[in-house]
């Protein structure tokens, strides 16, 4: 693992163009499907990178929390042949395991993960109901190392605020953990 923090996708950018496919139910699943005038939580993650697995809770959190109000999708990118605890069957396995039921998708030739510019796991992306970017980064100031507790402040106080029609801080901090496993 190296540690590697976001490049930090221009705010306003587009969803980018996907159609995956969703471990989950083995369909495929589009970018289409998210422009419904509702925001949309992208998150690129893994299945292995402890700063993921360091977020699982708050993940389920805030998915609890927000599920109604927004989409929510997970990304994973990395590349299988040398990280085959990151392939759709063991990606299937750990949402079942957390009880998470949005889509989790197979980026298998890594075209999303750059159109994001990520470079790491975890990072997340919201967009709003026009599906342009309105904050990216980490989801709080924790990692597996600094005994800072879980919170998930950035990404719940960007999330409420795009619901309720508030101004999200410009100030904006990127996520830190593994990079991308690059094929």
């Amino acid at each position: 693992m190296a540690l590697t923090y976001s490049s930090m996708l221009e705010l306003g950018t587009k969803i980018p163009h996907f159609e995956l496919k969703n471990v989950l139910d083995n369909q495929m699943y589009a970018s289409s499907s998210l422009s419904n005038n509702k925001p949309s939580l992208i998150m690129v993650i893994c299945n292995h990178c402890p700063y993921v697995i360091h977020y699982h809770e708050e993940l389920k959190r805030i998915n609890s929390d927000f599920e109604d109000k927004i989409d929510f999708v997970a990304i994973s990118s990395n590349d299988i042949e040398n990280y085959p605890q990151d392939g759709p069957e063991q990606m299937k396995e750990l949402f079942l395991r957390l009880g998470l039921s949005f889509p989790y998708l197979f980026d298998e030739t890594q075209d999303i993960a750059k159109a994001l510019k990520a470079e790491c796991t975890p990072e997340f992306y919201l967009y709003d109901n026009y599906d342009k970017l309105v904050y990216r980064g980490r989801m709080d100031d924790s990692n597996p190392g600094n005994d800072i507790e879980v919170s998930g402040n950035d990404l719940r106080n960007a999330c409420s605020n795009l619901l309720n029609g508030k101004p999200i801080s410009k100030e904006q901090h990127p996520s830190m953990g593994c990079n991308i496993k690059w094929k």
